[in-house]
């Protein structure tokens, strides 16, 4: 008996337009990772995004490069089957990242276990998931969030006038706000920003600067009387080191850092230098989120509300009751392709 690798285009309509201070999207392309063997079946994700070049003829052309290599291999944990095939996707760690969950996911499922499981911290109370609402009127970011009542919002910000938007959107809502600038602003307008936003019920300040403005980011640590976590800064292991000297914490996206593999070092490299850690996602399907959801226990937020952005999931698998994530009772990652 082999394993076998197959990958599937989606394009995954969005209940409104989603604006960030760099694009708007009001369909997600998105590339599922079907890795079998026998009578059980794992599922990976990976998206489509200009920023990271992940195009849907680079992901799956990246399948076809190490699927021999997939096809022929022992059953191995799944550690070491994500060295094997990391060096032949150095350049696509988005199509790594899908290949790792899947796998994580079929080991997990013929072994009998929830993907958890395998490093679950069992006492430890979970993060809630943030719903986000991105850049708009302020009028329509209003009716977002009457529309979807939730305990913690991400707040896209980037405009000429944030600091209004959070004003007019805290008299709507005593939920609690996560502010993400996607490093479009400066440090000084940060400073500036952060002085009326602390009265504001704001919880943290996500990537406010450019990745590369580690001048910037200096001063912030040194001076922010909010939490300030690396993004854009932050997309692999090596990583890491570098942004514990300028930022509280760090936000995972498995897709950036090639899967559920790297995220736990991340994880554990992060808590060496005693900072925050969140994890998030990128406007995936409930396949994506349900194997980013497997971490929860490891950290101190969350930023799983992917699948909620979409018009229609494609798959089941976790689910989220105000901000509670609700997993699936079934082993693996819990996930069915609907």
């Amino acid at each position: 008996m082999n394993l076998t690798i197959t990958a599937k285009h989606f394009k995954l309509p969005l209940r409104h337009l989603f604006t960030i201070s760099r694009y708007s999207v009001e369909t997600q392309s998105t590339v599922i990772v079907s890795m079998s063997y026998g009578e059980f079946t794992g599922y990976g994700e990976a998206t489509v995004n200009p920023y990271y070049d992940s195009t849907v003829e680079k992901i799956e052309s990246s399948i076809e490069k190490v699927k021999d290599i997939i096809e022929t291999s022992d059953l191995k944990h799944p550690k070491e089957f994500w060295l094997d095939v990391e060096p032949h996707l150095k350049d696509d760690y988005f199509t790594l990242c899908a290949i790792d969950c899947a796998y994580w996911d079929l080991y997990s499922r013929i072994h009998n276990r929830t993907l958890r499981s395998y490093f679950d911290i069992q006492s430890k109370q979970l993060p809630l998931t943030n719903y986000t609402i991105g850049i708009d009127s302020i009028e329509n970011m209003k009716a977002k969030i009457l529309e979807k009542p939730w305990p913690i919002y991400k707040i896209k910000l980037g405009t000429e006038h944030d600091v209004e938007i959070v004003k007019s959107l805290r008299k709507i809502t005593n939920s609690v706000f996560r502010i993400d600038a996607n490093a479009s602003w400066t440090a000084e307008e940060t400073l500036r920003n952060i002085e009326e936003l602390k009265s504001l019920n704001v919880e943290l300040i996500e990537q406010p600067l450019k990745a590369d403005d580690w001048q910037g980011m200096t001063l912030l640590k040194e001076r922010s009387e909010l939490p300030i976590i690396a993004d854009e800064s932050c997309q692999r292991l090596e990583d890491v080191d570098r942004c514990a000297e300028v930022f509280h914490g760090i936000n995972i996206k498995l897709m950036k850092c090639g899967g559920l593999t790297p995220a736990l070092k991340m994880i554990e490299k992060a808590r060496k230098h005693n900072m925050l850690v969140m994890a998030g996602c990128m406007t995936e399907s409930s396949i994506g989120i349900s194997n980013l959801t497997q971490l929860a226990s490891l950290l101190d937020y969350m930023d799983a509300d992917g699948a909620m952005l979409l018009k229609k999931d494609i798959a089941e698998g976790v689910s989220f009751e105000n901000g509670k994530i609700m997993f699936s009772k079934a082993n693996g990652s819990g996930t069915n392709m609907l």
